[in-house]
């Protein structure tokens, strides 16, 4: 599969999802009667899409919100909803600052050290609305925060880092042992993030509960830019559920697998379910709504970073509900709006009744996808041309 680049260097094809298209099979189903839902630990979700955990995105409100839509957003325990008793304020700052000056006054804002009792606070506030809670925070904090959030009733638990490994090497400071506290946590952890197979084996064979793929193709993301490192999404689904797939085989284990970030609208979504995904992670769409506590604005997890921001903050506006983005009616005409239903038309039309069987639908390589046929949409900023 690989191609040459140089003397003695050879190189793989990867693919994104501008690049793919899916191709109906010999049966269609009625949109209304297929399952969208999936299961994460022992708890089973009617919508397969996420909110990622990004403080533009996801306060406790939200995460009520969209516990009672039959979904998941996931609440940062390193951001502002732990380190502010009033993160509203932090928000406003953030929301009102000059383009210039948004990265620095981030920067700035989380310097101030995560509250335990916060950690605890939220999740209780989550919890006392009847909704799962589900959590994340980067690995250093992974063993501490879990142990704060578990006995504060929290569902699910997530470590994410730009990139999850095992065996991670430092002498500057105590490293966690992943391995250690998967095997013995009492709640399901989600781990991320992870583009590859040989990853994905040694994530699951490890006994993380679920897998988040993706590196750097957030919108507000700029690892790829700023460190060089990425993977297309559809190449790393594919290749992260291969591992699932094979693990399945092996143990009878299924650990289902969460695309996350690059996905703007139906379409991608939908691509990315046929490339293996479970269920999919978003920032962007969800910051789009009314509901989201970034005043129409997102910027991504690392964006705080003191010495090397890798994310910046971009105005994405506000255009509907959370219930307008998950099940509308779409105000708009460019695909971002009720994602639910665009699923289940396209898994309709693909003849797939269920997650798993968008597994099996046919994939092409279709680099005019988004161009044949759409000159008058490009040329006058409208649908797929916007």
């Amino acid at each position: 599969m690989a191609e040459w680049i140089g003397i003695g260097r050879r190189a793989r094809r990867c693919y994104g999802f501008d690049e793919v298209a899916l191709v109906p099979g010999m049966i269609t189903v009625n949109p209304n009667e297929v399952d969208t839902s999936w299961t994460l630990g022992d708890k089973k979700f009617k919508v397969p899409i996420l909110a990622a955990a990004m403080d533009g995105v996801v306060d406790v409100d939200f995460s009520v919100k969209m516990g009672k839509a039959g979904g998941i957003a996931v609440l940062n325990l390193d951001g502002i909803q732990t380190r502010y008793e009033n993160p509203s304020e932090v928000l406003d700052q953030i929301a009102n600052a000059a383009p210039d000056e948004a990265t620095q006054l981030v920067q700035s804002v989380y310097l101030k050290p995560v509250k335990d009792d916060l950690i605890a606070k939220r999740v209780k506030e989550i919890k006392a609305k009847k909704v799962p809670a589900v959590v994340s925070c980067i690995p250093q904090n992974a063993k501490k925060y879990s142990e704060i959030a578990r006995k504060a009733g929290c569902d699910i638990f997530v470590i994410q880092s730009t990139v999850a490994s095992l065996k991670h090497v430092a002498k500057e400071y105590k490293v966690v042992d992943l391995e250690k506290l998967l095997k013995s946590s009492k709640m399901p952890i989600v781990v991320g993030n992870c583009v590859t197979y040989e990853m994905a084996v040694e994530l699951i064979n490890a006994g993380a509960s679920g897998l988040l793929v993706g590196i750097g193709p957030g919108a507000a993301c700029t690892t790829r830019g700023v460190l060089g490192i990425g993977v297309p999404q559809i190449t790393s689904t594919v290749d992260c559920a291969a591992a699932r797939d094979h693990h399945y085989k092996r143990t009878g284990k299924y650990v289902p697998i969460i695309t996350d970030g690059g996905m703007r609208i139906g379409g991608e979504i939908c691509k990315a379910f046929a490339a293996g995904a479970d269920a999919c992670m978003v920032g962007s769409a969800f910051a789009r709504t009314k509901e989201a506590p970034g005043r129409g604005y997102h910027w991504g997890m690392a964006t705080s970073h003191a010495n090397l921001p890798r994310g910046t903050r971009i105005r994405v506006g506000t255009t509907g509900t959370l219930k307008e983005i998950l099940f509308g009616p779409a105000n708009v005409d460019d695909g971002s709006q009720n994602l639910v239903g665009a699923l289940k038309t396209s898994m309709g039309s693909l003849g797939a009744s269920n997650i798993k069987e968008m597994h099996d639908v046919e994939i092409i390589i279709a680099p005019s996808i988004q161009t044949e046929g759409k000159v008058f949409q490009v040329g006058q900023g409208v649908g797929m041309g916007k």
